[in-house]
């Protein structure tokens, strides 16, 4: 894990940070709809996981920008930007109706990182286990998959005055509007390191990636 301290008398966020650490300390999210169409006709057609490709175009654009990259440190106060963020995503056991944690590495090659995501998305199906592990995996977002409902709206609460930066991304169940697929997926953030512009250049990014990925330069 590399990264590197934030100067926060330089910092380009210096009064906004200043503000959501110490006056108002909260968070700020947002939930709208992606059109997912392209990316499902792709999976398809590649006989690809539509998820796990998804996960790796999450984890593309959060590691495209230090905002989305920024970590603190409660003991020393510091703020810093780690190098790369990993995707922390969950298996769910029909059985026990209980959830295990997957920690997959973050690797820009498309295929290394599907063919290791899968892997461990396999081997966590065969524990019951939690597998909570923060200690060794401080630079790990989290991404969870509500596959149950195409919801309109969801909130994420942290306890007041705990500042916790890195990403938290949700997503639930595509559905079909006007002949195209609109997922639901919400993006949390710490106020001190985005505001709405961060939030809404979340998706307007994967929008991107996905036309790049499902299309090439074309």
């Amino acid at each position: 894990m590399n990264y590197k301290i934030i100067d926060q008398e330089t910092y380009y966020r210096k009064g906004v940070y200043r503000h959501f650490t110490e006056d108002c300390k909260c968070s700020t999210s947002m939930t709208a709809r992606l059109d997912v169409t392209d990316l499902v006709e792709y999976s398809k057609k590649t006989n690809t996981r539509f998820y796990i490709n998804f996960l790796y175009l999450l984890s593309k654009v959060l590691n495209s920008r230090d905002d989305y990259r920024m970590g603190y440190n409660w003991k020393t106060r510091e703020l810093f930007c780690f190098d790369v963020i990993h995707p922390t995503h969950y298996v769910f056991h029909e059985d026990t109706e209980t959830i295990t944690l997957v920690y997959s590495t973050y690797c820009d090659d498309y295929e290394t990182f599907y063919a290791n995501a899968l892997e461990d998305v396999e081997k966590a199906k065969t524990t019951r286990e939690y597998g909570l592990d923060p200690a060794n995996h401080p630079n790990w977002f989290d991404a969870s998959y509500i596959s149950w409902l195409s919801y309109d709206s969801l909130n994420i609460e942290l306890p007041d005055g705990y500042l916790y930066f890195l990403p938290i991304i949700n997503w639930g169940r595509y559905r079909e509007e006007n002949g195209r697929l609109q997922m639901p997926l919400t993006v949390r953030l710490n106020h001190a390191a985005a505001d709405g512009f961060h939030i809404a250049n979340v998706y307007r990014l994967l929008e991107k990636e996905i036309g790049v990925f499902c299309h090439g330069a074309e």
